[in-house]
């Protein structure tokens, strides 16, 4: 708009332990496969 650019959303998952460590980021995700990707992440590595 008036020659401006913009990035939009940039949506960002983030999966935290339960000592409040940061164990996994997923960047630029899309809402309609985050749900199974974050669940083969946790089948895997659980």
């Amino acid at each position: 708009m008036y020659g401006k650019t913009s990035m939009g959303v940039a949506r960002t998952t983030y999966l935290i332990d339960e000592n409040g460590i940061i164990e996994k980021v997923w960047e630029k995700v899309k809402p309609d496969t985050n749900a199974s990707e974050i669940l083969e992440y946790l089948k895997e590595n659980m």
